[in-house]
């Protein structure tokens, strides 16, 4: 029996709040990772590990990314490589942004003192910041 395709209500919620491409991109890739994998979570990383090349998370849904790339450590790893050494992901964060596009993320999210934060602090803010604002959508 063949994996089942997730429909749009399938997608998971950042998704749905996020646009018709980020939609696309992720659905492509995790049909294609479920017909090779199977469906499940190896599917579901799959797919993330591709959003992030081109999206990022920005509060409660996905945003296109000004660079394409990598979004971490992780998402730069390759084959079985990532799955042999898996790393700490920034949760859609592009920790490998400019320090300058990560504080007017910051700024649109409202985080307290944005300005006297390194590079990792504003990623890790960022990270609180996006996860508090998903939960506030599901709310």
């Amino acid at each position: 029996m063949a994996p089942r395709k997730p429909r749009e209500s399938d997608l998971p919620a950042t998704l749905q709040r996020s646009d018709k491409h980020a939609q696309a991109t992720w659905q492509k890739t995790h049909d294609s990772a479920a017909d090779q994998y199977g469906d499940g979570e190896r599917a579901h990383r799959t797919a993330f590990s591709s959003l992030k090349h081109t999206y990022e998370k920005v509060g409660d849904h996905w945003e296109q990314k000004d660079d394409k790339g990598p979004s971490d450590a992780q998402a730069a790893q390759r084959g079985s490589a990532a799955r042999n050494r898996p790393r700490a992901t920034a949760e859609g964060v592009d920790a490998n942004a400019s320090k300058q596009h990560l504080m007017e993320l910051a700024r649109r999210l409202e985080i307290r003192g944005r300005s006297r934060m390194t590079k990792a602090e504003l990623v890790e803010a960022l990270m609180k910041a996006n996860r508090r604002e998903t939960a506030r959508a599901r709310g």
